[in-house]
């Protein structure tokens, strides 16, 4: 199943937003464009999904309704999210889920709903306030789709929202996790808990994933001859052994590796992990540009075997310049005066154009996302 169009209003940089989406989604714009807030709109949903979630824990993690809520929304108070949920392959909706919230004006300011409404085949089965929520105002404060009492009808909605999966791996927290005090942000969405999730896996999955791994990071870093996964007292770690001029060099740590390799260790079992929506920021990251240029086909080949929908952000030319992407796939984020507009490349004839005389997609696209006085940028500092 795969999310095939999402409409947003008044959420965080976007004013109004309704795009369809594809089974392979890339997410580009300038910085501070919204490409990361545009990526939470999904988290938030599998926040209120997942067990020991829900709206009022999804909204606080957040800071609160005045957060989330664009800053060019004005009069209108709401927060809105809809999604609509298709086969894979398939731009025809079987699901369709949509809240809107406010903040109580005055108590305890909690967020409260203002509607909530699951559409199956095209028929409402679900129309919140209903009589019981008439009866007990604080009812609006949970989603039915957080209760397992309530969901009944519609929980393929739920444990498919519960399965979003977002990485955006940070080698550091991950090579020195003592260093990093204070509580683990919610999902841990930087990695900082990774092994312990490699850990977590059954034993025959986790050999067979990470033999795959190996396979592919023999093409990718030098002289890297095994990956394994051990235990020392208890902790997870991945150890490496490279071919080297010294015989019996010994073994490497994940301390050890460099940046680009624990990044590409997380792409890979990412892809692997789940069949849910993967959500993805900036994979290119500390990745030679060679091997960046082979994610796309990469993510083509994975999904046509798990049929999971994907969703990143990228900045890269080398990712963009694969000829094998459509337009469709990709999204364009441009800051406007009343908050950021989303629209698919191929809504621009000049981009269109561009292709049909032989430029790549990043060529003709990434230009467009470049600040427009950049060049006074080393002039004034």
């Amino acid at each position: 199943m795969i999310i095939s169009k999402i409409k947003l209003k008044n959420w965080k940089n976007f004013q109004d937003v309704d795009i369809s989406l594809k089974d392979r989604v890339f997410v580009v714009g300038p910085n501070a464009a919204g490409k990361s807030n545009f990526l939470d709109a999904f988290r938030f949903l599998r926040d209120i999904s997942k067990p020991g979630g829900g709206l009022q824990k999804a909204v606080t993690d957040r800071g609160g309704i005045s957060k989330i809520r664009c800053l060019a929304a004005r009069r209108y108070p709401d927060v809105e999210l809809e999604i609509s949920l298709s086969e894979f392959g398939s731009d025809l909706p079987d699901w369709k889920y949509a809240i809107g919230i406010r903040q109580e004006s005055r108590g305890n300011r909690l967020p409260y709903l203002s509607y909530e409404r699951v559409w199956k085949n095209k028929e409402l089965i679900v129309e919140r306030p209903d009589k019981e929520d008439k009866k007990d105002n604080e009812r609006l404060t949970q989603t039915y789709l957080e209760q397992i009492n309530a969901n009944k009808e519609f929980r393929e909605i739920n444990k498919f929202l519960e399965s979003v999966l977002y990485l955006h791996l940070i080698p550091q927290l991950l090579k020195h996790p003592s260093s990093f005090t204070g509580p683990d942000l919610p999902g841990d969405p930087f990695g900082k808990g990774f092994l312990e999730r490699i850990s977590k896996v059954n034993e025959n999955t986790r050999k067979a994933w990470l033999k795959r791994i190996e396979n592919a990071l023999r093409f990718a870093v030098p002289q890297l001859k095994e990956l394994n996964y051990t235990e020392e007292s208890g902790k997870p770690h991945l150890e490496a052994i490279y071919d080297h001029w010294r015989h019996g060099a010994g073994k490497q740590r994940e301390e050890q590796f460099s940046d680009g390799t624990l990044r590409l260790i997380g792409l890979f079992w990412s892809l692997q992990e789940g069949s849910g929506l993967l959500l993805l920021e900036e994979p290119e990251l500390s990745l030679n540009g060679a091997i960046v240029s082979k994610i796309p086909a990469l993510i083509y080949k994975l999904q046509k075997q798990r049929k999971k929908q994907i969703i990143l952000t990228s900045h890269s030319t080398d990712l963009l310049n694969d000829i094998g992407i459509s337009l469709d796939e990709i999204l364009l984020l441009e800051p406007r005066a009343e908050g950021t507009q989303i629209k698919p490349a191929n809504s621009f004839p000049e981009i269109k154009a561009m292709l049909e005389e032989g430029m790549t997609p990043g060529a003709a696209i990434l230009p467009r996302t470049k600040p427009k006085k950049i060049n006074q940028l080393a002039l004034e500092f």
